[in-house]
């Protein structure tokens, strides 16, 4: 179960035990089980201040053309997976796409997400979260109200283990 309450089907472990359902979820926008060239659009048009005309074709087609291993024109899951648990120095890291979505939810930068920055990003992407849900992925991610939580923190929100 991922942070919007709803169930996830699939495949829930590989066997290098890393799940990447969660941030593959936060990319799907569209949630048709599969990321499109639209869906990366959208999500890197938060790092342009919610700027939905962002548009970067050439930098959107690469990254698809990375994960794409059957050139159908979507990344779904098990391509997705396959790109970021393909490193262990990434794992290890946390670089890659789990740190693009810290950056887009950090909005003031702080390198902490605070109860504005989850709930602002959580609405933004079409997540129901009450005041409640908010402050339990706070609790969850090992921070407080005041504090906000880590990347470290939202990993746990997301139940994403990089440690492999």
């Amino acid at each position: 179960m991922c942070p919007s309450g709803r169930n996830v089907s699939g495949p829930a472990k590989t066997s290098s035990g890393s799940d990447f359902r969660s941030a593959f979820e936060v990319l799907d926008v569209d949630r048709d089980g599969k990321i499109s060239r639209e869906d990366l659009r959208r999500f890197y048009a938060g790092f342009y201040n919610g700027n939905t005309d962002f548009d970067d074709d050439e930098m959107i087609g690469t990254m698809i053309s990375l994960a794409d291993s059957n050139r159908d024109g979507f990344v779904e899951y098990d391509e997705f997976e396959r790109v970021l648990g393909g490193s262990s120095k990434r794992k290890a890291s946390g670089y890659g796409v789990m740190e693009d979505v810290f950056k887009v939810m950090d909005k003031d930068g702080d390198g902490r997400l605070s109860y504005d920055d989850l709930k602002s990003y959580m609405n933004w992407a079409g997540f129901p979260a009450s005041d409640e849900d908010i402050k339990a992925m706070i609790r969850l991610g090992g921070g407080d109200e005041m504090e906000g939580v880590s990347f470290d923190g939202l990993l746990k929100i997301l139940a994403v283990d990089f440690s492999g």
